[in-house]
């Protein structure tokens, strides 16, 4: 059988089609615009989501045995809020997961009802790019379009309610909401309250794996596919990332380094970080995960070189750099604020430590460096609960440069595991499809069976004591320039 996987990105939709032995028979994407009307906001139009998606599957399936495909998955960006009215018509723009406009929102939530009560409710505390504090900025700040909102949902959860007519999300995905008890896996009562919405307004709750319904008769017509085909609930992109890495189970570790960066550890057990500087999530695994999540990441790299350099050519202006671990110049990363752990929608990214004799070798170094020392903010924080992490998987599209991926195993002095398939959401989408369709019994089960690790990259000792001391600077850096942000 072939199973979907819709890795639904911020810039661009990806599409795979998997057999169930785990071979990617075919990959098709299709890019989107973002908008940003305001500085710090960012916005997308829903139907240009599920319009790119519906052209990919065509091309994705044009040669294949339609008659084989038996179910389709989404990993998709978490966190972005959209609205639909009584009649199922869009209202406003999504607005995303790297959007900072809820600064007062957030600031609500976490000093007025306070953290200690929101880790009680849902297991985190407020961040900016959260759904919760988006909903409270549009019923402050256009209460009319607030006025007719019947559905409110996840940018995935949109393209699996157009395919099958099924109002669903997973428990990965609901957990960064700040709406969803992570615990006990149910809607937060009080954070339902607090929001001013009905649990009519949300909707319902599922495990990554399992089936939501069917593929509706006009889409499986457009498509060529049969109504039998199944649409799996799916999984918040990290989540389903760490399901196309094997980061399943009890205490297995992932980097993702793609628009957004994050550390994603997986266990069994629910556990929350006291400081709430990490994430604590329900797993796509049925079990839960603690996660470290940087708003800009490859797309710093994609930043520096498309629109500053003025370059296409990566490789070639990583060809010149040679001092690892002696770059006199700095990187803060925060171009769309920051989430773990300062979670600061204010913060800036900023080059420190220029000279007369600094070179473009330097600075992009340091656009590398900055992110891996970001990268080791998060994994300091899951040490510090004791949590032992010597090695981790390795995925998104950063991952692919074979510099960026020896700058980040000595940063953060990890065996860093890079896997046959690097696709990542897409990859581990079409495993949660195959599971949901019954192909494996269990996750761990597909995971053990299809994902395969190809090549281990070794922290190098002398840059890790090189690196040690150089991350010792940078994170005094983000502390002494907070105060500025702060008067934007």
């Amino acid at each position: 059988m072939l199973y979907i996987g819709i890795d639904l990105g911020t810039s661009a939709v990806k599409l795979l089609l998997m057999d169930a032995d785990g071979r990617i028979k075919k990959i098709v994407s299709r890019s989107y615009d973002i908008s940003f009307p305001h500085t710090g906001w960012s916005e997308q139009n829903p139907e240009d989501w599920f319009d790119c998606s519906v052209d990919g599957l065509r091309e994705l399936l044009a040669e294949a045995d339609k008659e084989q495909v038996a179910g389709i998955s989404f990993g998709g960006q978490m966190h972005g809020l959209i609205t639909l009215d009584e009649e199922d018509r869009i209202i406003r723009p999504a607005i995303l997961w790297n959007d900072g406009r809820t600064a007062k929102e957030t600031e609500y939530l976490n000093s007025v009802i306070g953290k200690d009560k929101l880790s009680n409710y849902t297991a985190n505390i407020a961040f900016a790019g959260f759904t919760a504090p988006k909903i409270l900025w549009m019923q402050k700040n256009e209460p009319e379009l607030w006025s007719r909102v019947c559905k409110i949902m996840l940018p995935k959860d949109y393209m699996a309610y157009r395919m099958s007519g099924v109002f669903c999300t997973d428990y990965s995905d609901a957990s960064g909401t700040l709406l969803l008890d992570v615990k006990n896996r149910k809607w937060s009562e009080e954070m339902l309250r607090i929001c001013n919405i009905t649990e009519s307004m949300l909707p319902k709750l599922y495990e990554s794996y399992e089936a939501v319904g069917n593929l509706k008769a006009e889409e499986a017509e457009i498509l060529g596919l049969s109504t039998r085909v199944k649409i799996i609930a799916g999984a918040g992109d990290n989540a389903a990332a760490a399901i196309g890495t094997g980061t399943v189970g009890n205490g297995k570790c992932n980097l993702s380094l793609g628009t957004s960066g994050t550390l994603f550890v997986s266990s069994k057990a629910f556990g929350v970080d006291k400081n709430n500087a990490l994430h604590s999530f329900a797993h796509a695994d049925g079990g839960y995960h603690l996660m470290g999540c940087m708003l800009s990441a490859a797309s710093c790299n994609m930043w520096w070189m498309n629109d500053i350099m003025k370059t296409s050519d990566y490789s070639a202006e990583q060809a010149g750099i040679k001092r690892l671990g002696e770059n006199p110049v700095y990187f803060l990363p925060y171009l769309m604020g920051e989430r773990s752990p300062h979670n600061d929608p204010s913060a800036r990214a900023l080059f420190f430590g220029m000279s007369m004799d600094t070179t473009r070798e330097d600075m992009t170094q340091a656009v590398f460096e900055g992110v891996a020392f970001a990268l080791r903010d998060s994994l300091e924080v899951a040490r510090d609960l004791g949590i032992a992490i010597d090695r981790s998987k390795l995925c998104g599209g950063g991952a692919k440069s074979k510099l960026w991926r020896r700058i980040l195993a000595s940063v953060l002095n990890l065996k860093l595991e890079v896997v046959e398939n690097e696709e990542g959401p897409g990859f581990g989408a079409a495993i949660l499809a195959a599971v949901g369709c019954g192909e494996y019994p269990d996750v761990e089960a597909a995971c053990e069976k299809l994902v395969k690790v190809i090549d281990v990259i070794e922290p190098e000792p002398d840059l890790v004591e090189k690196y040690n001391k150089s991350y010792e600077k940078f994170r005094r850096i983000y502390p002494a320039v907070a105060g500025l942000f702060e008067s934007r």
